[in-house]
């Protein structure tokens, strides 16, 4: 998902700095819940920017409406609609572009709602200077930081401010969060954070997919309760992906790659547009949105 593709010439001239990566990153995207704090009204055209998959294909639209480099800065109402799995696609992209291990993670925010833990994603770099992984939030700009009253350096989120999937569900399977606590909107449970933490082992093996997709052990318990088995396994995930598991990482990418239920296939189900799944080839080749065709 992070190729750039035969768009990789906008990736020019990248700054080598973090924090400018991630201003390069805010003055291409236009989060899709944020707009109205940019002065930005979406139609509802424009809003379906927010299903393109791809880093190739989001490079393909910004280069369709304006074909300068990524570190040109365009106004707020000429920037890709996206949210926060696209602000982290495209930072992991611009560092994996410059050499830079980055890994897009999936979980949940504390510094969205007091007291709740929002679906969320964040992008985790390796600081090879002091040899770990660091957490950055790139759509956090001043704009957001001030109304959020974030108190921390965006650049280096905090472990308890950003919970990975799998420390999430770890911390509802021992009691010491709330999984109704967990999720956006009215969707909460032990069941979203399943969903996150197998999106999350997805997204570790460079399947970055989008937020509503699902496929294979995500909705496989939709009515009925996980056997004992399942669980098991869910709890085993949990432990590879939480902080620290990169030096477990063969086992991750082993189980991922053996199990049918956690690899994602050809053609996953997506909830689009609600409660009905639609059925997705994600192999196939992404359109244009239609605000730019």
């Amino acid at each position: 998902m992070t190729d750039p593709g035969e768009h990789a010439a906008l990736l020019k001239g990248l700054p080598a700095e973090i924090p400018a990566l991630c201003r390069v990153v805010q003055t291409n995207l236009l989060h899709i819940f944020w707009a109205a704090g940019y002065g930005v009204e979406l139609s509802d055209e424009r809003k379906q920017e927010v299903q393109i998959r791809r880093i190739s294909t989001q490079l393909a639209y910004i280069a369709r409406t304006d074909n300068r480099l990524l570190t040109v800065p365009r106004p707020p109402e000429k920037r890709l609609v996206g949210n926060c799995r696209d602000f982290t696609l495209m930072l992991t992209t611009l560092l994996r572009h410059q050499g830079i291990p980055a890994r897009a993670r999936c979980g949940f925010g504390a510094y969205f709602t007091p007291g709740k833990y929002e679906d969320h994603w964040v992008c985790e770099y390796w600081n090879a200077d002091q040899g770990r992984w660091v957490l950055v939030d790139a759509q956090l700009d001043e704009l957001q930081v001030k109304t959020l009253g974030v108190t921390f350096d965006p650049c280096d989120v905090p472990r308890d401010q950003f919970l990975v999937g799998g420390q999430a569900w770890q911390l509802c399977r021992t009691g010491q969060i709330n999984p109704d606590d967990c999720g956006i909107f009215d969707l909460h449970g032990l069941w979203f954070v399943r969903g996150d933490m197998i999106r999350d082992l997805a997204a570790l093996n460079n399947m970055e997919l989008l937020p509503w997709d699902s496929w294979g052990i995500i909705d496989e318990f939709d009515d009925q309760k996980p056997s004992d088995e399942a669980m098991a396994l869910l709890d085993h995930i949990a432990a590879l992906t939480t902080p620290g598991s990169n030096e477990v990482f063969p086992e991750i990418r082993g189980l991922y790659e053996s199990d049918t239920r956690l690899k994602v296939p050809a053609v996953i189900r997506s909830y689009i547009d609600g409660p009905t799944p639609h059925s997705i080839n994600i192999m196939d080749v992404e359109a244009l949105p239609e605000s730019v065709q």
